[in-house]
């Protein structure tokens, strides 16, 4: 129970990668307030998952996009539950086209979700945050990898390091802590839908064994509870002298 008694909030919680890690803080101690989109059923579900087992959570709608709603989120966040001790920001999209094929229309939907909406939580949440406060963004491998056709989402995540790390000399002054994580591939919906997207053209006929042992040293897919339990990691005392870094979690990126 590291986290007992700290007000986290997770953008993004609903599904995947923001679900197993909405689940672990939860069950660190943390209260949890699980953020969605537009979809509230899997949101609630989760919440009464977590209530069932004796943890505490709850819902709130916010299309993180959107910086007004940004701000309300957290103000919500705190009007609700008194405080806000920890901001997980787990809310993405992904893109892949080729760059005759980019349109700005594209570039304002990745970057207003992947950057924008990633800067502006922050902000938002830095408003409350006391000393000893912790962030977590969401970069990824794809920003130190070269992919077919994933330029943007690349380019979106590769933004997000760059954010941490210039905002962690500012936001210590406060004592607040801010990482990322880089996720590898992850068994998560998102995965089964873009996965062979990541493989080479040339090679996409391979069995998907041999292409795992081809992608990562540890020849799998993480689990999104492995992802989890380093964002436990960054967000407990444990890592009260890590900021301004993006750590991999990609099971050793060939």
């Amino acid at each position: 129970m590291k986290l007992n008694g700290k007000i986290a909030v997770v953008t993004g919680a609903s599904r995947g990668i923001g679900k197993a890690i909405a689940t672990r803080l939860a069950s660190e101690g943390a209260t949890v307030a699980i953020n969605y989109r537009e979809d509230a059923k899997p949101a609630e579900a989760l919440v009464s998952e977590l209530n069932s087992r004796g943890f505490k959570a709850q819902a709130f709608r916010a299309d993180v996009s959107k910086p007004d709603e940004c701000q309300t989120l957290l103000d919500d966040v705190v009007k609700t539950f008194g405080r806000v001790d920890i901001l997980v920001s787990n809310a993405g999209i992904e893109h892949f086209g080729k760059l005759e094929e980019i349109t700005p229309q594209d570039f304002e939907r990745v970057f207003s979700v992947n950057v924008a909406g990633q800067l502006f939580v922050t902000q938002a949440a830095a408003r409350y945050l006391p000393s000893g406060g912790r962030i977590v963004l969401t970069s990824s491998v794809s920003a130190r990898i070269a992919v077919f056709y994933h330029t943007l989402y690349a380019a979106s995540k590769a933004a997000v390091s760059a954010m941490v790390l210039n905002l962690a000399p500012e936001l210590g002054e406060r004592g607040i802590a801010i990482n990322a994580i880089a996720p590898g591939g992850t068994a998560t919906d998102m995965a089964k839908e873009n996965g062979k997207f990541y493989t080479h053209p040339a090679l996409q006929d391979l069995p998907p064994e041999a292409l795992l042992k081809s992608k990562a040293a540890l020849q799998r897919l993480a689990q999104p509870e492995e992802i989890a339990a380093t964002v436990a990691f960054l967000v407990s005392d444990d890592a009260s002298y890590i900021t301004g870094s993006t750590l991999a979690i990609d099971g050793g990126r060939l």
